[in-house]
């Protein structure tokens, strides 16, 4: 398989440059050349496999043979074996036909870990057989952090240096990116959003010769080894209850798209999807766009589901791609636009496309708090904020009943205490191997918004 940017101007790679490659020289982000299709029979195949297995079948046509099948099968293990679960992501049942997909048992209780732990393993194998060392720097709103740092925590030839929004991030999220004391971990608290310091990730990456010089490389979804690993949750959880022989519907908390994009791969790669429901928050530039073809950024506001404030969803821009039939000068020309004006709009033809794939949905804090409350009381299950704007979201644009519909669980309601015990009086507590969290020392840096003081940062720590 090989790769492409999405603005067509970056060479094309292969998947382990992709992988230690992240953004495009371009300023794009990499995509493969064409969608690798499971049939019928493929899908049938999957009842009854292990996600370990199943995860084989999905990804192993973007990665082998380049990694042999058998080295890659070992890599999955190994990946998963850290999963507190045997299922992986298990799904729990709210009524006859509404499900929860819980992706929070792996190690940083988030939805990331199924894709990040992935990584790391990639990481390290591809690393070792070129005998190279990377410098890794992200951007985290709260989850992705905490998992990116556990996949490389210690390991020899890689250093991470992770950003999130001082101040904006739960204190459990926070805590459980700064109590790892370990010599190739950075955490850096910066003053400002969590889009300044995306902003500031990706000028890191456009920076071609500072590149170069520390061997950058990513682990927020702009990866796209990140997106492949989220589309085998969308067939295990499908398969599961009827797949192929129905359609499935899911309804996915979005910040950045990768999640929901995996499922929009999913689809392309031949699960039968009925609805994708794109659910956000407040800061609701998908829902909007979705919805008038207006991609226009705006202020971004505090709210108790934090991972989803973000106002510059990097993902967006490959749908973009796939909405412009893989033209990437016209996707160029609608990030200019973005970069110059802080907005952008999608024609009506476009617009159409994405309406065929997407439904979207905005959900307000009083919405989100009250949907706490009503899975608990009539489902006797506790969520954290996140999911309960997917589960608020998929009730409001449900098209279909008899269509089994999937909210994504993507954080244990541990990780955000003070929001859950505010609506249930329940304070949901941490599992066993992270109960002394809050007893754990901290480490990190605060940082201005400021592209300088970050690269003068890296180097003296380099």
């Amino acid at each position: 398989m090989k790769y492409i940017s999405t603005r067509g101007e970056a060479p094309t790679l292969n998947f382990e440059e992709v992988l230690l490659t992240g953004l495009a020289t371009d300023g794009g982000l990499y995509l493969p050349e064409f969608w690798p299709t499971l049939s019928v029979d493929d899908i049938e195949s999957m009842v009854g496999k292990s996600y370990q297995e199943i995860a084989f079948i999905v990804m192993s046509p973007y990665v082998c043979p380049e990694i042999p099948a058998e080295e890659f099968k070992k890599i999955i293990e190994k990946a998963y074996s850290s999963f507190r679960h045997d299922a992986i992501v298990p799904l729990t049942q709210l009524d006859s036909n509404e499900w929860i997909l819980e992706l929070f048992h792996g190690p940083t209780l988030a939805f990331k870990d199924v894709a990040l732990q992935l990584l790391g393993h990639l990481f390290n194998f591809v690393l070792d057989k070129r005998g190279e060392k990377i410098t890794i720097v992200g951007a985290t709103s709260g989850d992705t952090g905490s998992a990116a740092i556990d996949c490389v925590r210690g390991r020899e030839r890689a250093n991470i240096f992770m950003l999130h929004p001082k101040g904006r991030v739960s204190d459990v999220q926070r805590k459980q990116m700064t109590t790892v004391i370990e010599d190739n971990v950075f955490n850096i608290a910066v003053e400002g959003d969590f889009d300044d310091c995306q902003a500031m990730v990706k000028a890191l990456f456009n920076d071609l010769e500072f590149r170069d010089k520390i061997n950058l490389s990513a682990v927020n979804s702009i990866n796209w080894a990140r997106v492949m690993a989220q589309i085998v949750y969308y067939f295990t959880s499908a398969v599961s209850i009827g797949a192929p022989a129905r359609k499935v519907s899911f309804s996915v908390p979005t910040g950045n798209f990768g999640d929901v994009y995996a499922g929009y791969v999913a689809k392309q790669m031949g699960l039968p999807v009925d609805q994708l429901i794109v659910a956000t928050n407040v800061n609701d530039i998908l829902s909007r766009t979705l919805s008038n073809g207006e991609y226009k950024i705006g202020e971004t506001i505090p709210t108790i589901s934090p991972s989803m404030d973000i106002q510059v969803s990097s993902n967006f821009e490959r749908l973009l791609f796939n909405l412009h039939d893989s033209n990437g000068s016209k996707v160029r020309h609608l990030m200019d636009n973005l970069k110059q004006s802080g907005q952008f709009n999608i024609s009506e033809d476009c617009l159409s496309l994405a309406k065929n794939s997407f439904n979207a949905h905005r959900v307000s804090e009083d919405d989100t708090k009250e949907t706490i409350a009503d899975v608990l009381k009539t489902g006797g299950q506790v969520i954290d904020p996140h999911t309960a704007v997917g589960v608020n979201a998929a009730r409001k644009n449900r098209s279909n009943k008899e269509v089994p519909m999937v909210s994504l669980s993507t954080a244990h309601p541990a990780k955000f205490p003070k929001a859950v015990e505010e609506v249930t009086g329940i304070h949901p507590e941490l599992p066993p191997h992270m109960a002394d969290l809050f007893e754990r020392p901290e480490k990190f840096d605060i940082l201005p918004n400021d592209l300088d003081s970050l690269k003068k940062y890296i180097l003296e720590n380099l």
